[in-house]
């Protein structure tokens, strides 16, 4: 099961999206199939056309009662579609699933009479919509940090129990073509391993490897009169139509002409930047770049890893899995902008604290043993050790402390 979780101002703002009234298709005829309104004072429906729980406020009030204080988009949805290979649920199973998730978030927990109002809504097959509000009945705000984790802890644990899960014997792995090492010797010659089939030792050959075969095995070698720069010219050569034959290659670093991408490059930069700070103000600008909530580098991250998951599922719907990967990963990210905000006012409000010579522990040492006078009456810590030990010659101390 994949969910994916939005917010809005008002549940009326819902209705284009489960209408479908903004799809060229044709509209959606939806349907409820379970709610919980807590302590609202009228009748309401818990099946049939949502549109009056959509349109009449009715999940909407208790964030209403808080006017000011209310947050700007009270209105919590998660839309939650099922795995294409395998039976759709009924009405009452989705309306479980939404239960389920409603409970797991604590925006609804089991038994408790003040929690959030919500309702499942179905528009199409394999799919439900939990509608809620993020408003407590006792006034209180439910707090949506965690939310994307609990709600795919769940559907897997959901997924699970429907035998959604089960995996064919043939994975990836079986299906991963041999690796091949391509490595530079101490002494300076370029060697490739693992080349155990015709098709990659062809390819070596016309990239300029020499092929050997002894009781080593098969192994590909550039000879050592081979300059540095044409080494690692050929090797990444080699590396690339290897990987274009769907070979899993491992290049040593030293050999890639080309080890990062710009987006690799630019994260580098910023790691080097971050290292060479030498305030918090320097160092709230570069982080800034990385974790603006509006246009860093994790945000686009982010971004990129949930626009992915939308783009696998769309390609083929059988790989479910992979897209589900896909938008767990994004979800991480999420969480992990919302653990970072306001850091970055932190970071600059900080002090930057340089350490002088009173700090230093051993100086700080060395004075107080200067600066100690002995009791009265009481000998010297250096008088009583003359006293108690006899004289050692220096060699003899070197000696011992060479000995141990």
């Amino acid at each position: 099961m994949i969910a994916h979780l939005q917010r809005a101002a008002t549940t009326a703002a819902l209705i284009p999206t489960l209408y479908g009234l903004d799809d060229p298709r044709g509209r959606l005829r939806p349907r409820l199939i379970g709610a919980d309104y807590r302590g609202a004072d009228k009748q309401l429906p818990l099946f049939g056309d949502p549109q009056e729980v959509l349109g009449g406020g009715v999940i909407d009030a208790p964030g209403l009662r808080l006017g000011a204080r209310a947050p700007e988009q009270p209105v919590w949805m998660c839309s939650v579609r099922s795995d294409p290979r395998h039976p759709d649920l009924s009405d009452a199973q989705w309306a479980d699933v939404a239960r389920r998730l409603v409970t797991a978030t604590g925006l609804a927990p089991a038994g408790d009479p003040h929690g959030c109002r919500w309702a499942a809504i179905r528009n199409g097959d394999r799919s439900v919509h939990v509608v809620a509000t993020v408003v407590r009945e006792d006034g209180y705000i439910h707090s949506t940090y965690r939310d994307p984790f609990h709600v795919q802890a769940e559907c897997t644990r959901i997924a699970a129990e429907l035998g959604h899960l089960t995996r064919t014997v043939t994975t990836a792995k079986d299906l991963r073509m041999p690796v091949i090492t391509i490595s530079a010797e101490p002494s300076g010659s370029v060697v490739a391993t693992g080349t155990s089939d015709d098709l990659s030792a062809t390819l070596l050959r016309h990239a300029g490897f020499k092929q050997i075969d002894d009781w080593h095995g098969r192994r590909h070698r550039l000879p050592t009169t081979t300059h540095r720069p044409d080494a690692a010219a050929i090797a990444t050569h080699a590396a690339e139509m290897l990987r274009a034959a769907r070979y899993e290659v491992d290049l040593d670093p030293r050999l890639d002409v080309e080890p990062l991408n710009a987006a690799g490059r630019q994260i580098l930069d910023l790691t080097d930047a971050l290292r060479g700070s030498t305030d918090f103000t320097e160092l709230g600008g570069v982080l800034d770049q990385l974790i603006d909530p509006d246009d860093g580098m994790l945000v686009r991250l982010q971004e990129a890893l949930e626009t992915a998951s939308e783009q696998i599922t769309d390609l083929d719907p059988d790989q479910f899995e992979l897209a589900d990967r896909f938008g767990v990963a994004s979800d991480h990210l999420v969480t992990a902008q919302a653990e970072l905000a306001g850091a970055i006012e932190e970071v600059q409000r900080a002090v930057s604290h340089t350490p002088g010579p009173a700090d230093d522990l051993r100086t700080r040492a060395a004075l107080a043993r200067s600066t100690s006078v002995p009791a009265a009456g009481a000998p010297s810590v250096t008088a009583a050790a003359a006293t108690r030990l006899p004289p050692v010659p220096a060699a003899s101390v070197g000696a011992a402390v060479r000995t141990r």
